[in-house]
């Protein structure tokens, strides 16, 4: 009989990084969404626009925006020193 190949199974780390980078490259598309929101939105029947709730929630989703950037970000930045670290290079 044959022998079954091994399975293929990325690296833990290896994977939970290109996730991580996935998610990067994919944040501004959900801040594109994010901002166009208020946009799609139908406005009341009345002609006046809603400006104060629809600027708290531009502001509100460009605070978020930034958080999941700062935490991408770092979590970039601590897997690229864990793999500095392993390969012993400065």
């Amino acid at each position: 009989m044959s022998e079954r190949p091994a399975p293929v199974f990325l690296e833990r780390r290896s994977y939970r990084r290109r996730r991580l980078t996935d998610a990067a490259r994919l944040l501004p598309v959900v801040g594109l969404l994010l901002f166009l929101v208020p946009l799609l939105l139908a406005p009341d029947k009345t002609d006046t626009a809603r400006t104060a709730g629809t600027s708290i929630y531009v502001f509100a989703a460009w605070f978020g925006l930034i958080v999941c950037a700062f935490v991408l970000s770092r979590a970039l930045s601590r897997g690229t020193d864990a793999a500095k670290d392993r390969d012993g290079a400065e």
